[in-house]
């Protein structure tokens, strides 16, 4: 994309990318979330330095940031990664470029391990993950249900270097 800028997330921002998460819910294969969430709950799930946007000709098509897995102290360097792009910008980089990005932001704040649960069949996520130096942990068999149906996730993490 000739024309992409990879940002920091503005709060301006948010009603865009809630818009996008809004897509990713509608896929049945990106979250178990059923309801796009409150500005205010996504800003205060989300790391706030550690979110990023991609823009395309001003207007953000996608998005990445880290959740903490834990508030205890030890588990301070982890994080869950969540990474969202809009439905007529898949597949043409943009998340491998948003991955950079947080990849090397999330080293330099002293995280030592993102981390993905990322549904079975949504295998076009798991080979991006992979293609960024992710690696399989395990699979969640039936850890929950969407819609009324169980679903497998695959846990991946990627080590800092």
């Amino acid at each position: 994309m000739d024309n992409l800028i990879i940002r920091k997330m503005e709060n301006k921002d948010l009603q865009e990318i809630l818009k996008i998460y809004k897509e990713g819910i509608e896929t049945g294969m990106a979250t178990f979330q059923t309801e796009v969430p409150s500005e205010q709950v996504w800003d205060e799930g989300h790391h706030s330095t550690l979110r990023f946007v991609a823009e395309n000709h001003n207007k953000v098509v996608g998005w990445i940031g880290i959740s903490p897995v834990s508030t205890r102290a030890v588990y301070s360097g982890v994080g869950e990664v969540s990474v969202y792009i809009s439905s007529d910008h898949k597949g043409k980089g943009i998340a491998s470029e948003l991955f950079k990005v947080l990849i090397e932001e999330s080293e330099k704040a002293g995280f030592w391990t993102l981390q993905s649960s990322i549904f079975a069949i949504n295998t076009s996520s798991i080979q991006l993950h992979k293609k960024m130096g992710f690696r399989v942990v395990g699979t969640r068999e039936k850890i929950a249900q969407l819609h009324g149906k169980w679903h497998d996730t695959i846990i991946m993490e990627k080590r800092s270097d």
